[in-house]
């Protein structure tokens, strides 16, 4: 026994038990209980993290969304996968992430702090939309992000010079500024009527934000567009004042089919037109000068032009003026050797019930007269400094480019062309040109403009005081300047590069756009030297009735080589198609036009529009609908005299009076199609 011995005041002696050292045989049990509460830890702290992990997870998901380290995928009502997002710009640190309420954001990447979000948003019962955020808070560090689109078929974006329906891509592209361009002139670019929107089959559809520094690649391999924001190395730039933090933001709506999918983003993200264009536009033909008498038109050429239309007994909306009416680009005046006494020509057209149309563009060429009023006034946009006019080529010379984004240019070039109009009654104007490839690199315009696509836009609103005879072909959020919107001219061939097959395509694409008042450029196509399927100076024969009777079921159509020119049956087949144009498609096209100023619904729609549930309609290039009741299907071969058809399941009649009662959709297959025919149905 111990003796504790009293330690300070008050202790007491207490009698105890000394340690005692334990044996071999009990050590493996402690050992055991050691093991076993180890264990019990383990599973403890296992089930918290599991606990953790699930809340994560729950974290992670919003409605039909789910968002990891490296992306998001989107799935329909239906739990199947509609759309997949991929983020190569960073991998987000999912521990920095929280949410709140409709709202998920991070704060972080693996490597660096960001602002980045999405927010859930349910506008309707048949609709659920994502905004998606990502913004980086470091100058000049590009955000990037691929969308896959191997899960259906997409629509949209821009017109192209290989035109496809659906969108079809090749090779590969690393992503450069989605800005308009001329197609023409630079045939890999992106066309003159474009948004940064597109719809796919499975009813999904993305629209970039327009404050966006956007520039667009893909990659055939991997199934993938890239859809970049960016100012370094880029025609885009920030708001004075800012710093170049590039931010990528966009909305995913995903419906319950591609078509009400469609009209909901149409509503709610495009402009709508705030007038339909004259009726004679839609009922009656207009007749270029360009692709007959190109630059050598003059005066005793465009009165024989308008005799020979009287001659013929064709219709005429408004004869178009084209290039090579002036002595400079930039004169706004008609060159006195080749129009000796226009005021004469003018009142002569009048007298013989023609309405003319001018061509014009925004460039003045160094060698106008006007060139150097503009300097002096400042009306030319300039170089980044803004001490200098830039000086830009184009394909008609060197010359400076009206900065429309300054109030006195819009005013000058107004007066110009209200003068044209009142000492020759010019009806109306053809705006050529202004795509934002056009400008300089680098540039200066007087209101500041990050998106050089806004150039396109400010002179397109000069079409506005003519628009109910007035073309364009170039658009970029001008969907309500309410004028006739053309995509780039057609070379006389018959395939997807510009020629006529093409030509459905391009329509559908911007009609998809919100672009409804639609010329489809000169039947015939341009007839350019090399670039022209047939002999003589003239597009083929065959090539030609085609387009025409492809151009009868069109909003609008437009002649410039004149079916005289091939003799008499031609001529008669004309008159059938501009006949059958006015009674049966223009019309129809009226009644479609006046309510696209509240729906902006297409009136020439994609065979899907009626068909949804049909995955083969998902990929008919060569047939559209005029409304839900008007089916075209044109012959587009070299040779053919029958075609393949598909018939949406109900009740049509043809062309010929064969009656189709049909609950599931029909093909048609070698249908006969005479060279003087083309095939239609109505729904009955």
């Amino acid at each position: 026994m111990y003796q504790v011995v009293p330690g300070g005041a008050g202790g007491t002696i207490t009698d105890v038990i000394p340690k005692q050292k334990l044996s071999k045989d009990t050590r493996p049990l402690v050992g055991a209980g050691v093991i076993g509460l180890v264990l019990v830890i383990a599973a403890v702290t296992a089930w918290c993290y599991y606990i953790a992990s699930l809340r994560k997870a729950e974290l992670l998901k919003t409605e039909l969304l789910d968002l990891n380290k490296d992306g998001y995928i989107i799935r329909n009502q239906g739990g199947s996968i509609v759309f997949r997002m991929d983020f190569r710009s960073g991998t987000l640190d999912l521990d920095s992430c929280t949410k709140e309420g409709e709202i998920l954001s991070c704060v972080r990447t693996t490597d660096r702090k960001l602002i980045f979000f999405i927010e859930t948003v349910r506008p309707k019962d048949t609709v659920q939309c994502y905004r998606v955020r990502w913004e980086e808070v470091v100058p000049d560090i590009p955000v990037e992000h691929a969308m896959t689109y191997k899960f259906a078929h997409w629509y949209g974006g821009a017109v192209s010079a290989v035109q496809h329906w659906p969108i079809s891509i090749s090779g590969q592209q690393a992503p450069k500024p989605f800005v308009t361009s001329d197609i023409y002139s630079n045939r890999d670019e992106f066309g003159g009527i474009l948004e940064s929107y597109w719809i796919s089959s499975n009813a999904t559809a993305i629209k970039i934000n327009n404050s966006v520094p956007f520039h667009l690649g893909w990659n055939d391999t991997e199934k993938t567009m890239y859809f970049q924001a960016r100012y370094n190395d880029s025609s885009f730039k920030p708001n004075p004042g800012e710093m170049p933090c590039a931010e990528l933001s966009y909305r995913v709506c995903v419906g319950s089919d591609v078509t009400s999918i469609h009209k909901y983003m149409v509503r709610r993200y495009f402009n709508k037109p705030n007038k339909v264009p004259a009726e004679v536009m839609f009922r009656h033909p207009s007749w270029s000068t360009w692709a007959l008498h190109k630059t050598d038109i003059d005066q005793e050429k465009l009165l024989k032009y308008a005799a020979n239309i009287r001659k013929y007994n064709f219709n005429c909306s408004q004869i178009e003026l084209d290039d090579g009416y002036s002595r400079r680009y930039g004169d706004f005046e008609f060159d006195p050797v080749k129009f000796p006494n226009a005021s004469a020509m003018f009142h002569k057209l009048k007298s013989d019930d023609f309405m003319v149309s001018l061509w014009i563009h925004p460039f003045v060429n160094h060698d106008s007269e006007n060139f150097h009023t503009c300097v002096e006034r400042g009306l030319f946009v300039r170089e980044p400094t803004g001490r200098l006019s830039a000086l830009v080529r184009w394909w008609n010379g060197i010359g400076g480019i009206l900065d429309f984004t300054n109030p006195e240019t819009r005013d000058w070039f107004a007066s110009q062309l209200r003068s044209l109009r009142s000492r020759y009654g010019v009806s109306s104007f053809k705006f050529e040109a202004g795509e934002a490839n056009y400008l300089p690199w680098k540039f200066k315009t007087l209101e500041s403009i990050r998106d050089p696509s806004i150039f396109t836009r400010r002179y397109t609103e000069m079409a506005s005081l003519y628009n109910d005879r007035a073309e364009a072909r170039s658009g970029y959020q001008s969907q309500n300047i309410s004028c006739f919107f053309r995509p780039i001219d057609r070379d006389s061939v018959w395939g997807y590069e510009l020629g006529l097959k093409s030509v459905i395509p391009a329509v559908l694409t911007i009609s998809i756009l919100g672009y409804q008042f639609i010329l489809p450029d000169m039947i015939g196509g341009n007839a350019y030297v090399n670039r022209t399927y047939g002999n003589r100076g003239l597009p083929d024969r065959e090539l030609y009735i085609r387009w025409l009777e492809l151009s009868a079921f069109m909003p609008s159509m437009q002649f410039s080589i004149p079916p005289w020119e091939y003799g008499d049956d031609v001529v008669e087949i004309a008159r059938k198609y501009t006949a059958l144009h006015e009674s049966l498609v223009a019309p129809r096209v009226l009644e479609l036009a006046s309510e696209v100023l509240s729906t902006g619904d297409p009136i020439i729609r994609p065979v899907w529009w009626i068909a949804t549930g049909d995955e083969t309609a998902y990929k008919i290039d060569s047939q559209f609908l005029i409304g839900d009741d008007l089916m075209v299907a044109p012959v587009l071969e070299p040779g053919k005299q029958e075609r393949d058809i598909y018939l949406p399941a109900g009740h049509w009649r043809s062309y010929k009076g064969e009656r189709f009662d049909i609950k599931e959709p029909l093909h048609l297959t070698d249908y006969p199609v005479d060279l003087d025919e083309i095939a239609y149905f109505l729904w009955v």
